[in-house]
């Protein structure tokens, strides 16, 4: 199918003939090629793979697209040095690979150089040693085949690191290095990459959840789905299914057989955001920590400090951040800072977790970030492990594996050459940013905040504006995200309640100090004038999210794992709208 003009294809109405389109596969002839399950960035990885093949697709998610992992990352992308470190060379070039492409090609609106800092702290044996680590790094980005999009590293003595870090403290190091990664709204990118699936023809619907998968026999045929938002269920027949469900493979998987080939365990991490003022620095870092690496990330008007890497047994979708690890990462943080950050400096935190494959090691730090592909079943293919940078591989070996059981000819993967929606025209876009600030009447620093997280589709929440003036209203206590964007976000990214706005389509929940509560007013308005919902409906959105703020600050006061998810479990994710 050719890709559809109208990018409005995750709207409420674009959801309603996905569903009807999906409850037809069962009539004779009809059947999907492919039903991918979960709406991470590699299940929708593999819709967008799967669907510029040529083939018939669905993709369903029980919750929000990105809900899980895929929003709740340290937002980069990179080869990974530390992986470097293990000697893991081919996952470090392939991801470096991706880098490049994702700068390059697939999504230059949303994916960005960014420059870190590696200390160095002894004055003669380190710097020779990170240093060749630090070129091998560049040179593998240098021959994967694809333009860097990246500058290369840079030696700094003790005062060149103070005079682009001058909140570091004096002693803190002996020097450093400058080198470069990536990073990227990831909850953005798999809306994206979902949409732009859609676009090529892709049926995919959020809030649908599996309750069990169909059998002929062994095989697997299709799945029964339940409509989360008015609680009906139906059938989905497909020739193939893919398990893309992140950290709840093992129960995805237990809906079919007991003889799972793969097991994942959930590492939490565990991130603050901080205002950009509370410390000077033109750079982020990487830190060393006795377990693992701390990561002081750039992020507009703020810095994303994280990340703990903890074994996680309790309540998959709601992991929650306990003060213990809270203080765990200041205390890292505070050993290279001149002025120490404290509690009362916090904005915003979130925790998420790795879908690691298990294996025999304690440890999750040690576990592998690497993916594997099994075919547990015939009908039904699995896809666990592996990191947001290498999610198209992923999918593409996903895909390759569920097309093996198709006995058709058909093509081989060609997203590594599909740009995502907004990628298209996204620098001229650029370009003439200043002309389209004076055509809509706002300021050019509104439309380049606009242009970094839609691209090229700048121009259609432009068009909003103007027609509905009042949508270039900032959002209370939100002043970075105007009004259009809540819009945009229900018409045309699958937004449904008004946490998907303010914790994925936006990033209020983390950025701004009331966590969103004064904005959630303004965006129920917004979101149920075009989902039609009733006073009472806008009511209960607002006393949900209000309910998800409190229960989210009271486990942040908890001391420990179990207290914290106690506290955060408290409140539900799905308001249902019957």
């Amino acid at each position: 199918m050719s890709q559809n003009a109208s990018s409005k294809v995750l709207g409420p109405e674009q959801r309603e003939l996905s569903i009807e389109a999906l409850k037809k596969t069962t009539e004779p002839g009809q059947e999907l090629d492919i039903l991918i399950v979960g709406g991470g960035v590699v299940g929708a990885g593999a819709a967008l793979d799967a669907v510029t093949r040529g083939l018939k697709v669905g993709i369903v998610e029980q919750r929000d697209w990105a809900s899980g992992t895929s929003s709740r990352s340290s937002k980069l992308i990179h080869g990974g040095l530390r992986y470097l470190e293990m000697l893991d060379f081919a996952l470090v070039t392939e991801a470096l690979q991706e880098r490049g492409l994702l700068i390059q090609r697939i999504a230059p609106h949303l994916v960005r150089p960014v420059p870190f800092l590696y200390p160095l702290s002894k004055r003669f044996v380190e710097r020779p040693y990170v240093g060749a680590g630090i070129l091998l790094y560049d040179t593998l980005g240098m021959t994967s085949g694809n333009a860097r999009g990246v500058p290369m590293h840079k030696h700094l003595t003790r005062r060149g690191t103070l005079k682009a870090a001058p909140s570091l403290k004096d002693d803190a190091m002996v020097g450093s290095i400058r080198y470069y990664d990536a990073q990227v709204d990831d909850a953005r990118l798999v809306v994206n990459i979902v949409r732009t699936a859609a676009s090529y023809g892709a049926h995919a619907v959020n809030r649908m959840k599996v309750v069990e998968f169909l059998r002929e026999g062994e095989r697997v045929v299709g799945a029964r789905l339940e409509n989360m938002e008015d609680g009906s269920t139906f059938d989905v027949a497909a020739r193939q299914v893919v398990n893309a469900t992140g950290v709840w493979t093992d129960e995805t998987q237990a809906l079919v057989t007991d003889r799972g080939q793969l097991k994942v365990r959930a590492s939490k991490g565990i991130h603050l955001v901080v205002p950009r003022d509370r410390f000077q620095s033109t750079v982020g870092l990487i830190l060393r920590t006795e377990k693992s690496v701390l990561f002081v990330i750039p992020w507009g008007r703020h810095w994303i400090i994280g990340t703990t890497d903890t074994d996680w047994k309790l309540d998959k979708a709601h992991p929650a951040a306990s003060s213990k690890d809270i203080d765990y990462v200041l205390e890292h943080v505070n050993k290279v800072l001149k002025r120490p950050l404290t509690r009362e400096d916090v904005e915003g935190v979130y925790a998420g977790l790795r879908p690691l494959l298990a294996g025999e090691n304690d440890s999750t730090a040690k576990l592998s970030r690497e993916h594997v592909v099994a075919h547990p079943v015939p009908g039904l293919v699995v896809v666990a492990g592996g990191k947001l940078t290498t999610y198209r591989v992923m999918a593409k070996d996903a895909v390759d594996e569920a097309v093996r059981g198709l006995d058709d000819r058909v093509a081989p993967s060609c997203t590594e050459g599909i740009p995502l929606l907004g990628a298209e025209g996204y620098k001229a876009a650029w370009n003439r940013r200043h002309r389209s600030a004076d055509e809509a009447g706002v300021h050019v620093a509104r439309v380049e905040h606009l242009l970094n997280r839609y691209g090229s589709e700048t121009q259609e929440l432009l068009d909003l504006i103007r027609e509905r003036p009042e949508l270039a209203e900032p959002l209370p206590g939100a002043d970075d995200y105007l009004g259009a964007e809540v819009v945009f976000a229900t018409t045309h990214e699958g937004a449904r309640h008004v946490h998907d706005v303010l914790t994925r389509r936006t990033r209020i929940s983390i950025e701004s100090w009331d966590r969103g509560v004064s904005a959630v007013p303004v965006v129920a308005r917004l979101m149920g004038e075009v989902l039609g919902w009733s006073p009472v409906q806008e009511e209960s959105e607002i006393k949900h999210y209000l309910a998800r703020v409190e229960a989210e600050r009271l486990s942040q006061e908890q001391p420990d794992d179990e207290s914290a998810d106690a506290a955060r479990i408290g409140v539900d994710d799905i308001i249902p709208l019957r």
